[in-house]
């Protein structure tokens, strides 16, 4: 699959067959596709926290209301950021340095056969707090990503809108 493939085949996907054990080479490659992602000042403002275990993907279920699908997901990957990383150069920029990662890391997952689902946590500082306390970090808990074997095909739901570019 190549890079455009991986991009136009990407779902946000909630439901996964139970019982799929990833690999640890292939959790590997995710998490090292996600820090080839660009960031500011080359700062690398983030890192992950690899749930495998259902009681803490248990313990996220019940702090964040839209992370149900960890129920059947293989595992979930937090990616926390680190503004401290930003705060003498560059500062500011680490939730768009962590988004990169986050992409990165769906088209990884994608390639490799696995479905993903993004759940935003940050800005939402309740959920932010709760995490932190959950994954035992400091650091900013951005987003939670279910990874598992899909067992669900939706549609696509992303589009080219040409009314949303100029061109000057």
């Amino acid at each position: 699959m190549n890079t455009s493939e991986a991009i136009r085949a990407r779902r946000s996907i909630r439901k996964y067959k139970k019982g799929t054990v990833i690999p640890k080479e292939h959790i590997h490659q995710m998490l090292e596709a996600a820090m080839m992602a660009p960031s500011a000042c080359n700062t690398r403002p983030w890192e992950f926290v690899v749930v495998e275990t259902e009681e803490i993907r248990e313990q996220i279920m019940k702090s964040h209301p839209y992370t149900q699908m960890l129920k059947t997901a293989s595992l979930a990957i937090v990616v926390c950021g680190r503004p401290d990383l930003q705060e003498s150069v560059c500062a500011g920029f680490w939730p768009q340095d962590c988004g990169a990662a986050i992409q990165n890391l769906l088209l990884q997952a994608k390639e490799l056969g696995y479905g993903t689902c993004w759940c935003g946590c940050y800005p939402v500082m309740e959920r932010v707090k709760e995490l932190q306390e959950i994954l035992s970090v400091t650091s900013q808990p951005l987003a939670v990503i279910a990874v598992g074997e899909a067992d669900e095909e939706p549609a696509a739901r992303g589009f080219y809108d040409e009314t949303r570019v100029k061109f000057l």
